[in-house]
């Protein structure tokens, strides 16, 4: 029987964000829309659902006077990015019959 994969996760751009937070302590805003290749709107909705769902903590403020966004995974992220892998990895060991 195949895992089900989290809905949320199943989105490439917010699956490339929890890649990127899970490899670094945090991340700003303008490497996320880098590595995205995203647009500035369809990024902040991304961040956005990541973060109603509690997979990350995102912190606001000013560098330089600019505004800068910054993005880090929380412990209920880590559980269900590695869960969302967990349920990959099955498939490869349960083929179809």
């Amino acid at each position: 029987m195949f895992e089900p994969l989290d809905k949320l996760l199943n989105n490439p751009i917010r699956l490339i964000i929890m890649s990127v937070l899970m490899q670094v302590e945090n991340s700003d805003f303008t490497y996320l829309k880098e590595v995205t290749n995203s647009t500035q709107g369809n990024l902040s909705i991304q961040i956005k659902k990541l973060s109603d769902a509690g997979y990350i903590l995102v912190s606001k403020g000013f560098e330089n006077n600019y505004p800068k966004t910054n993005c880090k995974v929380t412990i209920r992220g880590k559980a269900a990015f590695e869960a969302y892998f967990n349920a990959i990895n099955s498939y490869k060991n349960n083929p179809i019959k």
